[in-house]
């Protein structure tokens, strides 16, 4: 299984404004450029380490999934979440030809902790021998930060901000979240049980 993502979060719709008043960081000086510039690296560091850890797609992108088998030919999990749409369901096969399923022939099925492609028939397509699978899909609560849930932004502002605070300490060397990051991600993270369908 590859997740590849698609497209990227666009710099305008990072909170900059709200993350410098968070830090009460003034305006105006002279260096003003080059410190939005790492304030918006941190808070990307930020957002990939918040989905790292629950699986949970903050701001809305576009990914491709690949796979070289179906995890169940009745159900197939998508590994994050929340999913709005599935765009493309397509088969390659070992010479790259590429055959596009009927979207008539599955449905997503729309679940904030396991979202999953189902058919509408008994079984998902055949992945053919030597081939593989491809679905392309949306994921994100939306495409602007007003659209994350509060406790979440507010995990990134605070990820964020000790990353800038350690930012001459070696911050790439703490490897542990805060606990208030920990206590606030809590109840979004995905438990993942072996042998599992999910």
């Amino acid at each position: 299984m590859m997740l590849n993502e698609q497209t990227t979060v666009a710099t305008g719709v990072l909170p900059l404004a709200e993350f410098r008043d968070h830090l009460r960081l003034g305006t105006g000086f002279a260096d003003a450029g080059a410190e939005d510039a790492a304030l918006i690296a941190y808070l990307r560091a930020a957002l990939a380490a918040i989905e790292g850890r629950t699986a949970k797609v903050l701001l809305a992108r576009e990914f491709r999934l690949t796979l070289e088998a179906w995890r169940g030919c009745e159900s197939q999990p998508l590994p994050v979440a929340p999913v709005s749409a599935v765009s493309a369901l397509t088969l390659i096969d070992r010479d790259g030809v590429e055959t596009v399923i009927d979207a008539a022939a599955w449905r997503l099925v729309q679940d904030l902790a396991r979202p999953r492609l189902e058919p509408l028939s008994l079984v998902l397509p055949t992945i053919p021998t030597g081939g593989v699978a491809q679905i392309d899909f949306t994921a994100g609560f939306g495409p602007a930060w007003s659209d994350l849930p509060v406790d979440l932004a507010q995990a990134v502002f605070l990820l964020a901000a000790q990353y800038y605070e350690l930012r001459h300490d070696g911050a790439g060397e703490v490897a542990a979240m805060p606990f208030g990051v920990m206590a606030l991600i809590e109840r979004w993270r995905t438990v993942r049980v072996l042998g599992g369908r999910g």
